[in-house]
């Protein structure tokens, strides 16, 4: 099949099943785009303008078919009341909790994404993003953290995971996340009504490298599902991502009916593949440090390679990093991996892959 679709059609097809052109490459680069603006980090993640620019900037370098939009994992927790520090040279993160027990869950007030920091900026960035290219290329814009993250932060890791554990406090636990499921249910609604194709949610540490499977079904999976289910009835998609080798949960992951997942490379190929055939597509899994950050050009495409050799056949893979790039990965390595797509990604009628 020869490359004649867009790069919103390119996409749309994979999430609706189908075979496209060739496979879809996403970047997940916020913050290689703030350390491209010249900007100071901190003034640039609170900057819906400049945010947009960048990602326009290194849209038109490297030509992604799918334009991952954020600001980092703190926008939530800060428009919730947790201090947050703007890094000088990363993305934002909490260093205070929101309350100091959950005896002060009445406390939270749910933020409105139209007039809370930063969130209001991001939707300024998803906005702009879309008015110059939402026509011809597919745009996320993030939910930042879903519910189980986004609590951990309001109450502070440390005691959150401790109380994960007592059954004292299991009432009170359901309480914030049920404050939390809104919180995200809001911010999603708000980036969709930006004009964004998707929204996301980062689950990181709900998956087995912190959290048990048990922990995993019992705090996490059943919120996540009644956030598609909420956002599905608005016919909006929901890309779901936890880091680290989620392949024991990965059924699990699927369930919630997720349109997409975003794993990394820790995962077992295969059985993520067997686990999402015809149910849901795979975004990632390139290692963004040991591949991207610090390979070679050659690396990178026999990485990339293989990944298409496993996941890509009969649909479903958007090519991408397995989490955020590094502000300094080297571009010529991220040009390898949308070349050695782009080359060795074409499909054939069957849903196979042509031979290159």
């Amino acid at each position: 099949m020869s490359g004649t679709m867009t790069s919103l059609e390119r996409v749309e097809t994979v999430l609706r099943g189908g075979i496209p052109d060739r496979v879809p490459v996403a970047m997940h680069n916020f913050i290689m785009t703030a350390q491209a603006s010249g900007m100071p980090y901190p003034e640039y993640f609170q900057n819906g303008e400049a945010m947009a620019e960048g990602h326009l900037k290194a849209w038109r370098e490297f030509g992604q078919d799918l334009l991952v939009l954020e600001n980092g994992t703190a926008a939530l927790a800060q428009a919730c009341g947790c201090q947050v520090e703007y890094m000088a040279a990363g993305a934002p993160v909490t260093h205070g909790p929101a309350i100091r027990s959950l005896d002060e869950i009445d406390k939270l007030v749910i933020p409105d994404p139209y007039s809370a920091h930063p969130l209001v900026e991001n939707l300024k960035m998803t906005r702009n993003v879309v008015r110059e290219v939402g026509q011809q290329v597919f745009v996320m814009g993030r939910a930042d953290q879903g519910p189980f993250s986004l609590a951990s932060m309001l109450l502070g890791m440390e005691s959150f995971l401790m109380a994960l554990s007592d059954p004292t406090q299991k009432e009170k636990l359901h309480r914030l996340l049920e404050f939390s499921l809104e919180v995200v249910y809001r911010y999603a609604i708000a980036q969709m009504e930006q004009g964004a194709h998707i929204t996301s949610i980062g689950e990181s540490i709900a998956g087995p490298d912190v959290c048990s499977p048990k922990m995993y079904m019992e705090f996490e999976w059943g919120y996540a599902k009644r956030l598609v289910e909420r956002l599905q009835k608005a016919n909006i998609r929901l890309a779901y991502h936890i880091c680290g080798n989620a392949t024991r949960i990965v059924t699990d992951m699927v369930a919630t009916g997720a349109s997409v997942l975003e794993l990394d490379y820790k995962c077992d190929l295969p059985k993520i593949k067997a686990a999402t055939l015809g149910k849901s597509t795979i975004l990632g899994v390139i290692n963004p440090s040991e591949i991207l950050d610090r390979g070679t050009p050659e690396l990178v495409s026999a990485k990339a390679r293989e990944e298409l050799a496993i996941l890509a056949p009969g649909g479903g893979l958007i090519m991408s990093p397995g989490c955020a790039l590094s502000p300094l990965t080297p571009a010529d390595n991220l040009h390898a991996l949308i070349e050695t797509t782009h080359r060795y990604g074409r499909y054939d009628s069957a849903g196979g892959l042509e031979a290159a």
